[in-house]
């Protein structure tokens, strides 16, 4: 029989589902290069692709530091642990092997998955949050400038946030708004920081009078099946336990983006006369984002509905830039900005005790208008995503614009113009040049024409270059 003094047990089943979607989660980050990646034009496509990868590497290694202990430590002063977590409780150059999480009187052995388990799945979803932020400022950002920025908002800005969300902090335990996954402190954090950047460093040279059109769709398309099948990870595990609400968090993580996808493809349709492989791949991306903070507290009709509300508004919105002239590069604001506001508000709506029974007991949140629970839950939300959306804001244009004017973020005009993989990573994402008439051209089905070393399409490829010219642009 276990004593007092037995060390709590650890959930092998809890523990290993953790471990799975820490895994999921980290494998979004590629995906997500991708995705920005093909989306970008060629000869930047490196530069785009780095900023995510740089997070991995930048990110992990602050919030084993410092960031979890900031974000998830509980500060002994509990006026300023409503602001922020301990300064020393996880420290870097601490270690708590055999530590479980969430112990407690009412719960001894806690959820029984060890600590730095959550450790390490909240360490994915940093990572992310910081490499969405890129694809709003691709092809004019110096990757020195982008690197101090990387550090500094997480610092700033996605540690606290973290923190007021879910780590004890004023947003969830006093105004009591609620984020299954990352509305708010995910999506809304972003894609406000990166239309601060977006500010401060001004339009990409040419646009919006030149076509920036996406110089590989397949990619597109790849990264943004990686996002879905990661992002199970991150909607799912969020419930760091495998058990029912995991069960819907994941169902409504399906439904959701599959009808986002449909609903942006509509509005394709219907404005423009086709469907596309891009807008399929970005309404599947809006409703994985619209769906984050609603996961695990609406029912699966709901989800449905608000996919569809999320894949429709978010085609409108990407359009929002044109008219108010800021040069969004990859729709970071229209689809991760929008997207997470329309889902937080969703919970206002559709969040119900029966689908989690946490809801009003723990979480101290109450049903949404459309389920008996007035305006509260609706107003509460909409809370928690304006301090986010202010705040973040006005850090990141702050810290972008200190960059700029010290270190320098925007690129020269000579490096936009010549190519931003090759002025700032000394290497090209397409190595086509010809040898001996083979190689990589022969591949393509490009050859040299008769007595010069320019290479022209052979007449077999004629017909696909023509066909693919409109939707694809180096």
């Amino acid at each position: 029989m276990l004593s007092l003094a037995d060390p709590p047990l650890v959930d092998t089943g809890n523990t290993t589902w953790l471990l799975v979607s820490s895994a999921l989660v980290l494998l979004m980050t590629p995906g997500l290069a991708m995705f920005y990646g093909g989306l970008n034009r060629s000869r930047g496509v490196l530069n785009m692709m780095m900023m995510s990868f740089s997070s991995i590497g930048i990110v992990s290694v602050l919030w084993l530091l410092y960031g979890f202990s900031l974000a998830f430590g509980v500060n002994s002063n509990s006026s300023l642990n409503t602001v922020i977590g301990s300064f020393t409780q996880y420290l870097g150059s601490e270690t708590f092997v055999g530590e479980v999480w969430g112990i407690s009187d009412a719960a001894p052995d806690g959820i029984g998955v060890p600590t730095y388990v959550i450790l390490a799945f909240q360490m994915m979803f940093a990572v992310i949050t910081v490499a969405l932020i890129s694809g709003a400022i691709s092809d004019r950002a110096r990757f020195g400038g982008w690197v101090v920025f990387a550090a500094g908002w997480f610092t700033l800005v996605y540690v606290p946030v973290a923190h007021w969300v879910w780590g004890g902090g004023f947003i969830g335990t006093k105004i009591h708004a609620l984020d299954f996954a990352g509305g708010t402190a995910v999506h809304i954090n972003a894609g406000s920081a990166a239309l601060a950047l977006v500010l401060v460093l001004g339009r990409r040279i040419g646009w919006p009078r030149d076509t920036f059109r996406p110089h590989n769709v397949p990619l597109v398309a790849l990264g943004a099946g990686l996002l879905w099948f990661g992002w199970f990870g991150f909607n799912a595990g969020s419930e760091l336990t495998a058990d029912g609400i995991a069960a819907i968090a994941f169902v409504n993580t399906q439904v959701a983006t599959a009808a986002a996808l449909v609903g942006w493809l509509v509005v394709e349709w219907l404005r423009d006369g086709r469907p596309t492989m891009v807008g399929a791949s970005s309404g599947a991306v809006a409703g994985l984002v619209a769906i984050t903070p609603a996961c695990g507290f609406v029912a699966p009709y709901a989800a449905v509905l608000l996919g569809l509300v999320a894949g429709a508004v978010c085609a409108y919105a990407v359009g929002i830039k044109y008219r108010l002239g800021y040069d969004d590069s990859l729709d970071v604001v229209g689809i991760h900005f929008v997207g997470g506001w329309i889902g937080s508000l969703w919970i206002g709506l559709f969040a119900t005790d029966a689908v989690n029974p946490n809801l009003s007991a723990v979480l101290g949140a109450a049903d949404g208008l459309l389920y008996g629970g007035g305006a509260l839950q609706l107003g509460r939300q909409a809370l928690a995503s304006g301090i986010v959306t202010v705040f973040s804001f006005a850090v990141a244009y702050g810290l972008g614009f200190l960059i700029e004017k010290t270190l320098g973020f925007r690129a020269t005009t000579e490096a936009e113009m010549d190519g931003i993989d090759l002025s700032e990573h000394a290497e090209a994402g397409y190595d086509l040049s010809p040898s001996g008439g083979g190689g990589a051209f022969a591949l393509a089905g490009i050859a040299p024409a008769s007595g010069t070393s320019t290479p022209t399409l052979a007449k077999a490829a004629e017909p696909v270059a023509h066909a693919a010219s409109g939707k694809v642009e180096g």
